[in-house]
């Protein structure tokens, strides 16, 4: 069986931080191009609170038309609010990102009543930090059904669109918890490691069917304070 070389693997991490810091230094003197989004029609879900709605006010400083989604309706109107004091257009949406149909039915309401997606930020996520044997089977269920599937569903309902315009974007908000793991985390380490996937075989597959003009990020945080997680440490 072969086995890990811990040595290797260390190299491994610090030629990629080498890599990126060296980059992310080349950038400061020689900018990338911005993309724009004025009127682009973006959909974040999880947009109540935390990294979705701080997504949600950027995009609103940019003036791009919003279609805010979220489980927390009173998250959901005040993060609305604020980006309407922005000056963009929002249309808000109580939606339980674990519930396929719930997603496919707000999906339909968006295009009807709003119209066609051009950037969708799949952003909602749960997790419950415990060893595997304390974590829930309801808990570990919601973990894949928000974090992982509820990706492949926003993406199915609203990809047929980009693709005959080819044009769009898909962000998938992962975590470094999708490509390094942790004890305690078990399951949504896995789920994240899934969404992650589900990015890279999203991406390869635009590219093979020469959607060239669809556009894929993946997002991965380390911690940040949203309040999911308190006093975290590794």
């Amino acid at each position: 069986r072969k086995t890990m070389n811990p040595f290797l693997d260390l190299l491994l991490v610090l030629a990629t931080l080498i890599y990126s810091y060296l980059e992310a230094f080349v950038k400061l003197f020689v900018p990338v191009k911005r993309k724009s989004v004025r009127g682009e029609l973006v959909l974040i879900t999880g947009a109540g609170h935390g990294l979705g709605r701080a997504t949600a006010l950027e995009f609103a400083k940019r003036q791009s038309r919003l279609v805010l989604w979220d489980i927390n309706k009173h998250g959901l109107e005040d993060t609305a609010a604020e980006c309407e004091r922005l000056g963009a257009a929002v249309q808000a949406f109580v939606v339980d990102c674990s519930k396929r149909e719930e997603i496919y039915s707000a999906a339909e309401k968006v295009k009807k009543e709003v119209g066609d997606v051009s950037i969708l930020v799949n952003n909602a996520g749960v997790i419950t930090a415990a060893d595997l044997l304390s974590t829930q089977d309801h808990q570990i269920e919601k973990m894949f059904e928000v974090n992982s599937l509820a990706h492949i569903w926003t993406t199915r309902a609203f990809l047929p669109a980009m693709m005959n315009n080819n044009h769009g974007h898909i962000v998938t908000v992962a975590s470094a918890a999708g490509h390094l793991v942790t004890a305690f985390m078990v399951a949504y380490c896995s789920s994240k490691f899934a969404a992650v996937g589900f990015h890279k075989a999203l991406t390869e597959e635009l590219s093979t069917l020469g959607k060239d003009g669809i556009k894929t990020t993946c997002l991965s945080p380390v911690f940040i304070n949203t309040g999911f997680v308190k006093n975290p440490s590794t």
